[in-house]
């Protein structure tokens, strides 16, 4: 009975959070408002095929879907394979082609939550002109970066814009998962000083440019960057659904230019060594 009650009480969560009324989802779902409604209340117990229809109707991530799977009583289906494991081979093989494609230019692969997953060497350029060399393996999270006070924010011009903006897709990821370590990750991120400021603030009269670009400065040198993200399609796994692959493209010429000329000089470099 207990299984039943925790399942009951997070049907009801997952259905409010997605601001459905107990009919439409009842629609969506193909079952009766009379069998939701004692779903909600823990009087029935669902089969393991029924809680897989309501997590697909209430899109719930794959994670969360296990969750819910737990909570009625069933093993979960969905797994969480190790990125590095032998079975995700053509996956790496896939993500080491679209990191090398965006050459000279950054990309990164992260997870969920913002951790650095893999970049390509436009990335490593980039971060060791802005804030230096990174001991080997040091673990990044993209997120903290950006918003903290000591990292990014001391070199990009409009931070208060973009992290403004940040902030409002982790708050949608947080709306969206419903997990705890993205509200974590968000409580965390709003806690950095100035970022409620920076949320708060009221957008630009008219936009200058079509998208908002990250605009660093330093040493008198301008880059101008705005960036793409991309998802894997119809994933199965809890790691690949939660993967995200962020492409940084120049927004002008010289910011262009700078980059690809990094990219010569590092070549020229490795070739003198040799």
């Amino acid at each position: 009975m207990a299984l039943q009650q925790d399942f009951a009480a997070n049907l009801r969560w997952w259905r409010r959070k997605r601001g459905l009324s107990q009919l439409e989802l009842a629609g969506r779902t193909e079952i009766s408002q009379r069998h939701l409604s004692f779903l909600e209340l823990g009087r029935a117990a669902p089969s393991r095929d029924m809680v897989i229809r309501l997590a697909i109707a209430l899109d719930v991530p794959l994670r969360q879907h296990n969750s819910l799977l737990i909570a009625a009583g069933f093993a979960p289906v969905w797994r969480q394979t190790n990125l590095a494991a032998p079975e995700l081979g053509q996956i790496r093989t896939a993500l080491d082609f679209m990191l090398a494609q965006q050459e000279p230019f950054p990309a990164v692969a992260v997870d969920r939550h913002w951790n650095l997953l893999q970049s390509n060497s436009g990335t490593v350029r980039l971060v060791e002109f802005l804030v230096g060399p990174l001991a080997p393996d040091t673990p990044i999270n993209l997120a903290d970066a950006l918003v903290a006070p000591d990292v990014l924010r001391p070199h990009l011009v409009n931070w208060v814009e973009v992290v403004g903006y940040f902030i409002r897709s982790v708050e949608a990821d947080a709306a969206a998962d419903g997990s705890t370590e993205t509200a974590a990750l968000l409580k965390r991120l709003l806690a950095y000083d100035g970022v409620q400021a920076a949320v708060h603030a009221p957008p630009a009269e008219l936009a200058i440019s079509p998208v908002l670009p990250m605009h660093f400065r330093k040493d008198g040198i301008d880059l101008r960057l705005f960036t793409t993200i991309a998802t894997l399609g119809i994933p199965q796994d809890i790691t690949l659904q939660e993967l995200r692959i962020e492409n940084f493209f120049p927004l002008d010429d010289t910011t262009a230019r700078i980059l690809r000329g990094w990219t010569e000089d590092a070549s020229r470099t490795t070739l003198r060594r040799d």
